[in-house]
C-alpha cells in the first residue's frame, strides 16, 4: 500500500500580526549622525528629552524633530511600510499617516524597559547600533540568552498557543506591530557598548483601527 504525501501549512489566524523588515542604511547612517549630533549638545538634548514621558530606564531617549524625519526619508519609510503592512493584514488602503512621536533609545549595561505598551495605532521597534556581545546568562545551564533582547507579549501560554515572542536585534532590523501589544527590553551585560534602536507611534484612518 502507498503512503500518500500528507502537506500541512501551519495556519496563524488568532493574535496580531506583526511585520519584518529593514531599514535602509542611508536613513541608519542619517539617524545615527543626527543622535550623536544633539547627543553632544546639552541644550538640544534637553529640549528633545523624551525619556520623562517614557517607561524605560535608560540613559538616554531623545524625540526626533518633524522636520529632520522628513529629510532623511523616515517618515516616507515608516508611511510606506505601515501601508504594505495594514494591507497585508486587512486587505485595506490607508489614506492617513501622522506620527506622534518618533525616538531614538540609547541603552547602555544593565538598563531596561518594563513591559509597556503605546499611544496611537501603530507602533515599532528597530535597531541603528548593537554591541558586539549582550553577555552570557549567570546560569551555565542550556538556557534561552534573553539580553538585550525585545519581546512582544500578547494573551497567555496555552497548548498551542505562544504568548511570547522573543526578538534578537540585528542592525536595520525593523518590526511594526499595533500600539496596544505589550512589549519589553531586557538588560544586557559584559561590555560597555550601546544598544541603539528607534521606535515610533502613528495614527491611521480610525474607521481601520476601530474595528468595532
Amino acid at each position: 500500500m502507498n503512503e500518500e504525501k500528507i502537506n500541512i501549512r501551519v495556519l496563524t489566524p488568532f493574535g496580531p500580526g506583526i511585520a519584518k523588515t529593514k531599514i535602509p542604511t542611508p536613513i541608519i547612517t542619517k539617524l545615527n549622525e543626527y543622535f550623536d549630533k544633539i547627543n553632544s549638545n546639552t541644550s538640544k538634548t534637553s529640549e528633545l528629552n523624551h525619556g520623562n514621558k517614557l517607561v524605560g530606564n535608560v540613559s538616554k531617549e531623545l524625540k526626533i524633530e518633524h522636520q529632520f524625519a522628513k529629510e532623511c526619508g523616515w517618515t516616507d519609510f515608516l508611511s510606506k511600510i505601515t501601508e504594505i503592512y495594514i494591507k497585508a493584514l486587512t486587505e485595506k488602503n490607508i489614506k492617513k499617516f501622522s506620527i506622534i512621536e518618533t525616538w531614538i533609545v540609547s541603552q547602555f549595561e544593565h538598563e531596561y524597559n518594563p513591559t509597556h505598551w503605546h499611544s496611537g495605532h501603530i507602533s515599532g521597534a528597530g535597531y541603528l547600533k548593537i554591541p558586539n556581545t549582550m553577555g552570557s546568562n549567570f546560569q551555565k545551564k542550556n538556557m534561552y540568552n534573553y539580553n538585550g533582547h525585545l519581546q512582544l507579549i500578547h494573551g497567555t501560554r496555552q497548548f498551542l498557543s505562544h504568548s511570547l515572542f522573543n526578538i534578537k536585534p540585528e542592525l536595520g532590523d525593523f518590526y511594526l506591530f499595533p500600539n496596544y501589544l505589550m512589549h519589553t527590553v531586557f538588560p544586557f551585560r559584559e561590555t560597555k557598548e550601546e544598544r541603539r534602536c528607534i521606535s515610533f507611534n502613528a495614527l491611521i484612518d480610525e474607521e481601520i483601527y476601530n474595528v468595532y
